[in-house]
């Protein structure tokens, strides 16, 4: 079987994909991904075979002077980034055509707001599955993209999503549940993390966000980040060299700072305090870690409430976030139990969902049928 996998230029829509293709390669079957030029060597640094379709724009270029969100602007917001990626699939949706036709993939696999795999997939008749990172529905996406392309999406055969399905919305009630798999990138684990001492805890933005000036988090991060080392913790902070470069007082006011992989560093937290992010936050529900939730928009709102919903931690609206409520959400964490039991009940919701392994054989009856 030829499984094509299609994603946007982002690291947080790559990744889930990653353990899934991995295992579709493990069990024989001729795997490719393919996404714009730029971003092709982040997928070879994943251990995949990869094809660019096209030179394109990336995310942030097009939306990282945005001003920041509010909760009145959150959908338009979304609607704003549907038209971002329906540009980005709009220059990449010639070279899409082109691959499926001549490679004659079985199955074209897109993460949600990979939109020219699926178009390109419609017009040789080949099946599409969807990867449902987030909770939300994100409709505005799909209705966006389609104005900027001038075709809607075909309808998937079938969506795999990593939610537990205690965590879902109503519409993701036809969802086929899949693991996760924690892939974080290519980071190396350092020495500290079996060091035993003080409570630890990680703070990070993700990949995308501190690319955004515009949203304000550059004045905000470092006065919390002195609040939250008076708790008396092991403070580290996620982020990747260019940005620790930057913004150098991220790494002034941590015990730790760099890229980590987070599926090796959270299990040894005692909490996190983060964006909202799909890997991010599976990743810590995963690892049993109680969190902290400071949405900024699209799924992170979503994905923020769910996980308060389930009691593995808190979250914190556009308007509550402060150096102050976070330094005191943070130390609740450390001080209440019940978060640590909700996030461990968490985890064992997100395990108990189907392997990479055996979502591959889902794709496999998908195909013969």
């Amino acid at each position: 079987m030829r499984l094509l996998f299609t994603t946007a230029p982002l690291r947080g829509h790559l990744f889930p994909l990653v353990p899934l293709a991995w295992a579709a390669r493990a069990a024989g079957h001729e795997v490719l991904v393919a996404t714009t030029e730029a971003f092709a060597p982040v997928v070879l640094r994943c251990g995949l075979p990869v094809t660019a379709w096209g030179a394109a724009p990336g995310f942030v270029d097009l939306v990282g002077g945005e001003p920041p969100v509010t909760e009145d602007s959150a959908a338009r917001r979304r609607a704003e980034h549907g038209h971002a990626f329906g540009r980005i699939a709009r220059a990449c949706l010639p070279g899409a055509r082109q691959l499926v036709g001549a490679w004659r993939p079985d199955l074209v696999v897109s993460e949600r707001a990979e939109f020219a795999g699926p178009l390109a997939a419609a017009a040789h008749d080949v099946p599409v599955v969807a990867y449902h990172w987030g909770v939300a529905p994100l409709a505005e996406y799909g209705r966006a993209a389609a104005i900027e392309l001038g075709a809607v999406a075909p309808d998937p055969v079938g969506t795999l999503d990593p939610w537990p399905p205690g965590m879902r919305l109503p519409h993701a009630a036809g969802h086929e549940g899949v693991r996760g798999g924690s892939f974080n990138g290519d980071a190396q684990l350092p020495d500290w993390v079996a060091e035993p001492g003080r409570p630890r805890v990680c703070v990070t933005f993700g990949t995308v966000l501190p690319g955004m000036a515009a949203l304000g988090l550059r004045e905000s991060v470092a006065p919390m980040l002195k609040l939250l080392k008076e708790l008396d913790v092991e403070l580290c902070v996620a982020a990747a060299d260019d940005v620790l470069a930057d913004w150098p007082e991220l790494a002034a006011a941590a015990d730790r700072a760099g890229r980590l992989p987070l599926a090796q560093v959270l299990p040894t937290c005692a909490a996190m305090v983060n964006h909202g992010g799909q890997g991010t936050v599976l990743t810590a529900l995963e690892a049993g870690c109680p969190q902290l939730v400071l949405p900024q928009f699209d799924d992170q709102f979503d994905n923020a409430a769910a996980v308060a919903a389930v009691g593995a931690g808190l979250r914190l609206s556009l308007d509550e976030v402060s150096p102050e409520r976070v330094a005191d959400g943070c130390r609740e964490l450390l001080d209440e139990p019940a978060f640590t039991t909700g996030a461990v009940r968490a985890a064992a919701a997100v395990r108990a969902q189907r392997s990479p392994a055996e979502a591959v054989g889902l794709l496999e009856k998908l195909v013969a049928a």
